[in-house]
């Protein structure tokens, strides 16, 4: 993001408007003071605290050894060979909310596709989501405001959720990682439809495409959930297109200018064209997997190596647990 912010200030100083290359009303937009992606982090943080209250450490059986960190009492965490994120129990986190196919779909437990987007499965997932979200989350908030990153998080989590239970039927799924990966499609897709104006474009894509694919990469090591990376990298890909358009070189300063340089559309044709295709797919994406299922379909009967995206079986793991 730090490359894509250079590029935008050089482009502005080259062009003489503002710091986006815009003039005045761009300037106001820069002015965003972030609040919604800090109150996103302070929810989750508060509710690993219910989950760790519920979930009761000193009063359960231990069939995997002691509580971790027992000083914590009540709030202590399960035994290192059964939560090695220092976390609840599997059990809490399915009953407070967590994505599971059975209960989604057969005992008609939809919510599930939003709670799951807000539990943790230890104070390790938790930190470094949260870590994520303040880094990616806080400066996209400044540039687009509160209202359209709040969209592309929730939905591009709702995404990632639906794309998991698609595929992934035999374990429960938590975390924010999904709404992350959204928020990283995002910042692609803004990159794509405001291209024009940027100075260092390509080597902005690449920096990104690079760390996109990293993250990935990490999702293809067994007990993570890359189903929900990559559902929700697509949606906040797509909602980018949407939601994060901003007018072409010139459209602010239009008034200003003489009739011979002034543009007379607000955005450019490639960018309606982006828009109306985006929308079109959220919508038929969206549409074509609740329907998929809640009619209890199995994504991986229509997808027979999809299972290598989200693990890939070696000599030393095993993708089975």
């Amino acid at each position: 993001m730090a490359d894509v912010e250079a590029d935008r200030r050089g482009a502005g100083k080259r062009r003489g408007g503002g710091a986006y290359g815009y003039g005045p009303a761009e300037a106001v937009e820069r002015a965003w003071t972030p609040w919604l992606v800090p109150l996103f982090v302070v929810a989750c943080v508060a509710v690993f605290v219910v989950e760790m209250y519920v979930n009761n450490c000193p009063a359960r059986p231990q069939p995997y050894g002691p509580c971790v960190a027992r000083f914590l009492h009540r709030f202590s965490f399960q035994a290192i060979r059964q939560n090695p994120l220092l976390g609840p129990s599997s059990s809490t986190l399915e009953k407070l909310g967590a994505l599971q196919w059975y209960k989604l779909v057969h005992r008609n437990q939809g919510w599930r596709l939003v709670t799951c987007i807000w539990l943790h499965a230890g104070l390790i997932h938790l930190l470094v989501n949260m870590l994520s979200l303040l880094f990616i989350g806080v400066r996209l908030e400044q540039q687009f405001g509160c209202v359209r990153i709040g969209i592309i998080y929730l939905l591009s989590g709702f995404g990632g959720a639906v794309l998991s239970a698609l595929l992934l039927r035999n374990s429960i799924s938590v975390g924010a990682s999904g709404a992350l990966f959204g928020l990283l499609g995002a910042m692609v897709s803004e990159l794509i439809i405001n291209w024009t104006i940027y100075s260092n474009r390509v080597a902005a894509l690449l920096t990104l495409m690079v760390v996109i694919v990293i993250n990935l990469g990490i999702g293809l090591f067994p007990h993570v959930d890359n189903f929900a990376h990559i559902g929700g990298f697509l949606s906040g890909f797509l909602l980018g297109f949407v939601l994060l358009i901003r007018p072409q070189f010139g459209w602010m300063e239009r008034h200003d200018l003489p009739p011979s340089a002034q543009v007379t559309s607000k955005y450019k044709a490639y960018q309606y064209v982006s828009w109306v295709i985006a929308l079109l797919l959220l919508i038929v994406g969206f549409t074509i997997g609740l329907v998929m299922l809640f009619r209890g379909v199995n994504g991986n009967d229509h997808c027979h190596w999809c299972h290598y995206l989200n693990c890939v079986p070696t000599s030393r793991w095993s993708c089975e647990d």
